[in-house]
């Protein structure tokens, strides 16, 4: 049987991972437990799954591909991922977790409904589900996608099987055990993730020749490969380095990394968290550059760059290891997806209250429309082919815009009502999809791709504010001349 040590291994890692999720099943019984894990989450979980549901596939075979792509100038995101989770963690996490424990708030659409009206509100919610059902449905096909991507890899199944695969084992432990049950793998996947992230890199390095060999390799590489900036120079420089650096911040906006924000059980958890969670994305980031790098010395500019991290681990352990090695790899790959629908369920089921008009059955509404986001992902993995990073980084974007200036708005000490919480979340998604189907140029450097989105979002909430103010102080006039 093709990779028999790395079929015994995902079975194993399977088996377990669905057992958590019957004993998780027995503690989800409420909509806060089933959704936050009755915010009782220590430091150590709460980061490390954060970490992992922040950078499963993406990193893996996303980044790692990037760098055997790009050379050293993809590096300039690495700073502003961990600057972002420091945003989050520690700047604005203060507000989300006393805001969502005093208020009784679950989801982060909750938080900015906040201080709108409840005819508002209500509108909001629709928008802010609608949003993440499309924007989740693409980030979680890139994860399906990778998953496909690794079992076929590993298997010979053929792409659509494996898809197929990865998809149920992550459906089967999130539709019974919900956050706890997501907690407690996403720990777990996090240690494995980390622990790959040392032991492939260096493997790699060593094999490509140290330092002299990845030098040598960058110096018979084109010459874009091996600059800082791809080749780029002034404001393209300028745009480029900007432009990557700031998808970092696009944390603020995602609803599956606030939760864990929320989940936590008290400040000092979430400083610590936030220790172990910067750590981990600069130990694995650190890791997957050093891979794509050695990755480019090793197997030159012809291999397919996100099936580099497979290959490498196939060429470099002994059978049984690079089995192992990479069975576990498949199971941190679905760390990302059970969070995303974890959350997508909670949209439709919380945030929407269909979960109250069927008569309370919240968690089973929860559940089946995390499998209605789940067979919607599948469809688009098979249907809509694209690249694994091209996918999430344009849900994460698309998010990070409609979201993370509200979360910004919130932490800065304003209140924004209704419709000025709408204007931001419209014009932040509507200008992310425009540069995404390139209705709108990217600027130098691609500059605009990812920061323009987030500029007209905070312009069309201070436009919405101005307004808002404007027509109370006439009304108010209107009604003293009475």
């Amino acid at each position: 049987m093709q990779n028999f040590p790395a079929l015994i291994t995902l079975l194993i890692y399977s088996a377990i991972l669905f057992g958590v999720g019957l004993w998780a099943a027995q503690r989800a019984k409420s909509q806060e437990d089933f959704l936050l894990g009755g915010r009782n989450l220590g430091p150590w979980v709460a980061g490390l799954a954060y970490a992992a549901s922040s950078s499963s596939a993406w990193v893996l075979l996303g980044f790692s591909g990037f760098v055997f792509a790009a050379g050293p100038s993809a590096l300039w995101m690495v700073p502003g991922i961990i600057a972002g989770y420091a945003a989050v963690w520690l700047w604005a996490g203060g507000v989300l977790q006393s805001a969502s424990r005093d208020e009784g708030q679950l989801t982060l659409t909750e938080f900015m409904t906040q201080h709108a009206h409840p005819g508002s509100a209500r509108l909001i919610r629709i928008v802010a589900s609608i949003l993440i059902a499309i924007c989740f449905s693409f980030y979680v096909a890139g994860q399906f996608q990778g998953a496909g991507t690794a079992i076929n890899d590993l298997f010979e199944t053929g792409f659509v099987p494996g898809v197929a695969i990865g998809a149920l084992i992550i459906l089967a432990y999130v539709f019974l055990g919900g956050f706890l049950a997501v907690s407690l793998t996403d720990t777990i996947q996090g240690l494995l993730m980390a622990f790959v992230a040392v032991l492939l890199p260096a493997l790699a390095f060593f094999e490509a020749g140290g330092l002299s060999g990845l030098s040598q390799a960058m110096t018979e590489a084109p010459e874009a490969y091996g600059s800082v900036f791809g080749a780029r120079a002034g404001w393209a420089a300028a745009g480029f380095v900007l432009g990557l650096t700031a998808t970092g911040f696009g944390a603020l906006g995602q609803p599956h990394l606030v939760a864990w924000i929320m989940a936590t059980r008290d400040t000092s958890a979430r400083v610590k968290g936030a220790i172990v969670a910067m750590s981990w994305a600069a130990l694995v980031f650190a890791g997957m550059a050093v891979l794509g790098l050695s990755g480019r010395a090793i197997l030159g500019g012809d291999a397919a760059p996100e099936s580099v991290f497979f290959t490498l681990a196939e060429d470099l352990l002994p059978p049984i290891f690079a089995g192992i090695v990479a069975a576990a790899t498949l199971s941190a790959i679905m760390s990302t997806v059970d969070s995303q629908l974890l959350v997508a369920g909670g949209a439709v089921s919380h945030d929407l209250g269909l979960g109250r008009a069927f008569g309370g059955r919240e968690v089973l509404v929860s559940r089946l429309a995390i499998v209605a986001v789940c067979i919607a992902a599948v469809l688009l993995t098979l249907f809509a082919p694209s690249s694994i990073f091209k996918r999430i980084l344009f849900a994460w974007v698309a998010l990070g815009a409609a979201f993370g200036p509200i979360v910004v708005a919130r932490t800065l000490g304003f209140k924004p009502r209704g419709r000025t919480v709408l204007a931001g979340m419209v014009t932040g998604f509507g200008l992310a999809v425009a540069y995404e189907v390139g209705w709108i140029g990217a600027g130098p450097g691609g500059i605009w791709t990812t920061i323009a989105p987030w500029l007209g979002a905070f312009a069309a909430m201070g436009l919405a504010g101005v307004t808002r103010k404007t027509r109370a102080a006439s009304e108010l006039r209107v009604g003293e001349s009475k």
